[in-house]
């Protein structure tokens, strides 16, 4: 892929810019401010795109909303990476049904990963005739001109041709919040992972510009962000476009020399392309936070071939002991999936075990759900959904008690940790997050919200800690 092809000009960012301008002309037209509602679904990726439309949102002179009732523009960005969350999408768009009865002017769009899929985008042609914009995360940097179109043709409008993908700079964005950034540093994957469609619907790796980036994370950091997140499919492989000889590892070398009271953190990591050079840097860069999520996925290598996960249980093994020998306080989480098509109730435990024997802190556990477009969801799975949720328990069951049981050793301990939110109950009104990443409900007064505070572990269980302000 040329690297001419891939970052959009001045020119065309600037075309986009115009439309938010034509956009904002026909709201004033209005004579009141219109209300958008963003609703996403799906990863943190898909929260950092919708934190680029809202900024477009806003440019064209909107104001955002909560209630798709109240909204004038409701955008459903979504995710394909699970059943589960198209359900939940195509849900939504059944009761989107009623806020356009009752306001037929209503713009209803639907975008992300779901919409880039061509199976998706026909069922909401011929099934969803209220969705009047649809288009592909390839897509979303032209959002202001497809709205437009939108606004100024009759017929609905479907952006969401397969292609590559581009690197679109200087988008407007609203960051919620003002603790914790959102950063994209690349986007789209090259590993396709026989189970995944991230692949055909985000294209293909593409890294952002290493001063972007840096620029990005100083300007947040001097905005007083206290948690700053390094996004890509496989940020693990950033950099190998760029032919300037820099990867991950260089590009947080030199985010760390950013000066500020920050804390640097990552997602998501391949295993293939984790380096001892990575976590040497990971150790020695003081805003880098000592936390790794590194997705395993299976403890049986012949399932790992079936996966097509270039590595197995001894590489993974390596890596995760090369890892705390240079980080003794290493936080380690993973992903793992059950039921793989073919696995056998042996091969599922031998996933059991692995968890076992590397004693992750968490894991993100999920039963196999085929993808529409994958080769997985074409392979022969034979085993019964009830019995693989046999083994998810003996998963689950597993890593409880490790998460139970490395929790407990923080008990009467001080911990360092950003205090990010109130909750409901009021025998523990705030949490935080250590820099491992782990949830803390504490007592304390709401004067301590985004601000980094020791914290007195003294209670625990298999999903938090308990604590309060030292």
């Amino acid at each position: 892929m040329e690297r001419t092809k891939v970052l959009l000009d001045d020119a065309q960012m600037g075309r986009q810019r115009q439309f938010e301008e034509k956009i904002r002309t026909i709201h004033e037209g209005w004579g009141r401010t219109p209300r958008a509602m963003v609703d996403t679904f799906g990863c943190q990726q898909n929260v950092a795109d919708s934190q680029n439309i809202m900024g477009m949102l806003r440019a064209m002179g909107c104001e955002l909303c909560d209630k798709a009732e109240d909204a004038d523009i409701v955008v459903l960005n979504t995710c394909a990476i699970r059943d589960h969350a198209e359900k939940r999408v195509y849900g939504m768009l059944g009761a989107l049904t009623h806020s356009k009865k009752a306001n037929p002017n209503q713009v209803i769009c639907l975008c992300g990963c779901m919409a880039q899929r061509s199976e998706v985008a026909e069922k909401v042609r011929k099934s969803y005739r209220h969705v009047d914009l649809v288009f592909g995360p390839q897509a979303m940097w032209k959002f202001p001109e497809l709205l437009h179109q939108v606004y100024t043709r009759s017929g609905r409008v479907f952006s969401v041709e397969d292609e590559h993908g581009h690197i679109a700079e200087g988008m407007p964005v609203v960051r919620e919040g003002g603790i914790r950034a959102w950063v994209s540093i690349m986007y789209g994957c090259n590993n396709f992972c026989s189970y995944c469609i991230v692949p055909y619907v985000r294209g293909r790796e593409r890294s952002r510009d290493p001063e972007k980036i840096i620029a990005e994370v100083r300007e947040l950091a001097q905005a007083g962000y206290k948690e700053i997140t390094l996004l890509g499919q496989n940020v693990n492989s950033y950099g190998k476009d760029l032919d300037i000889d820099y990867d991950f590892a260089d590009l947080l070398r030199a985010i760390d020399t950013i000066e500020g009271d920050y804390l640097i953190r990552f997602m998501s990591s391949q295993p293939k392309d984790a380096t001892e050079k990575l976590f040497d840097a990971m150790a020695e860069c003081k805003h880098v936070a000592k936390q790794l999520h590194l997705p395993v996925q299976s403890g049986c290598d012949r399932v790992l071939r079936a996966m097509n996960r270039p590595y197995n249980k001894e590489k993974y093994l390596q890596l995760i002991g090369y890892a705390r020998k240079v980080m003794p306080e290493l936080v380690l989480t993973s992903d793992v999936i059950i039921g793989f098509p073919g696995e056998t109730e042996a091969e599922a435990m031998e996933t059991v075990e692995l968890v076992r024997q590397v004693e992750f802190d968490a894991l993100f556990t999920f039963i196999f759900s085929p993808r529409p477009g994958t080769p997985a969801a074409k392979m022969d799975d034979p085993v019964p959904r009830a019995e693989k949720q046999v083994w998810f328990d003996r998963l689950c069951d597993a890593q409880n008690e490790i998460s139970a049981r490395l929790h407990a050793q923080y008990v009467g301990k001080t911990v360092r940790a950003l205090v990010d939110g109130e909750t409901d109950d009021a025998r523990w009104p705030l949490s935080a997050r250590t820099a491992g990443g782990r949830l803390v409900h504490l007592v304390g007064d709401k004067s301590a919200l985004g601000t980094y505070q020791n914290i007195r572990i003294t209670d625990s269980n298999t999903w938090a800690l308990f604590g309060e302000l030292v």
